[in-house]
């Protein structure tokens, strides 16, 4: 019987720490933008602070809040756990993926398969507490995250489909709290998906000769590893481009731009340990560099949104 940390692992949970940061930084954007704070008849108009602001939220919509990582949890469980039933053949062959859970035989391929189907129950029924258009956009959200794990199979561009997939947290977190699309979140919702896509081709070399071997597609296999490398470059810097516009467009202080210079710079980082001729740190690019990347930047934006 697979216990809860199997599953945990199954999904790599620790990941959530990439798109995570990201939808908290569209679900206070979105608070911040509210005029009147829905269910609080008795708050003013207008607060003195942001944080008086930010208290009368919690106060009378705390549970949209949970609401919200119910989505992103739930989303990104069923689209992970898919992308494991699916690939599941494919881990089996790869000696860097044999070692998975569905390939070992610690979760059964049919228990990974339920495990999706009632994480996207769960997304769209939490879409439905939150507001009609969450609800009615929920299903256009799951066929991307969960289409994703088909692409590779046909395009290079695969990559991009995942980058799209985490792309949708901001936006969709900015979605939840005013109900109406806006130029800052979806600014924010760029830089997502150039960021992952772009991270997403620094991982996929490890897999180079063995994609190529199984006729799979992915931007290492179809380039090799040096032009892989400089397509990965011109992503990052697309994505720092966002998030400077992005700091522009919203007017931010100097913590946002203390923020975005610490991602930035994780950018750079990333790159600068991984060469083609050496690959021996790619999961350090991968993981450590990027993770750090997205909670040091949402951390300065929500430091300069509510100081």
């Amino acid at each position: 019987m697979p216990s809860i940390k199997n599953y945990l692992s199954l999904i790599k949970f620790s990941h959530t720490i990439f798109a995570m940061p990201f939808a908290l930084i569209g679900f206070f954007v979105g608070v911040m933008s509210l005029q009147q704070i829905p269910q609080a008849p008795f708050e003013p108009a207008s607060f003195d602070s942001a944080g008086q602001k930010l208290a009368a939220f919690f106060r009378y919509q705390w549970h949209l809040f949970a609401l919200v990582l119910l989505c992103m949890v739930t989303a990104r469980s069923a689209a992970m756990a898919f992308n494991r039933y699916l690939d599941r053949h494919f881990d089996a062959q790869n000696p860097r993926t044999a070692i998975r859970e569905i390939p070992a035989g610690i979760i059964h391929a049919n228990s990974a398969l339920w495990f999706t189907i009632v994480n996207c129950i769960l997304f769209v029924v939490a879409t439905g507490f939150i507001n009609p258009l969450c609800f009615f956009l929920s299903p256009v959200a799951l066929f991307v995250i969960l289409f994703y794990s088909y692409t590779k199979r046909f395009t290079a561009l695969c990559h991009l489909v995942l980058g799209l997939g985490l792309s949708l947290a901001p936006i969709g977190a900015y979605l939840a709290v005013t109900g109406q699309f806006a130029v800052l979140p979806i600014l924010f919702s760029f830089a997502v998906l150039f960021w992952v896509s772009g991270f997403d081709i620094i991982f996929a070399l490890q897999d180079e000769a063995f994609d190529r071997s199984q006729g799979l597609k992915s931007i290492p296999a179809a380039l090799g590893t040096a032009k892989a490398l400089r397509v990965s470059e011109v992503l990052h810097v697309l994505s720092a481009a966002c998030v400077i516009a992005a700091g522009f467009y919203g007017h931010f202080g100097w913590l946002y731009w203390a923020g975005a210079a610490g991602f930035c710079g994780m950018l750079v980082y990333q790159h600068s340990i991984v060469k083609p001729t050496d690959l021996s740190r790619v999961n350090i690019a991968f993981m450590t560099a990027n993770g750090v990347a997205s909670v040091i930047f949402a951390v300065f934006v929500l430091a300069d949104l509510f100081v």
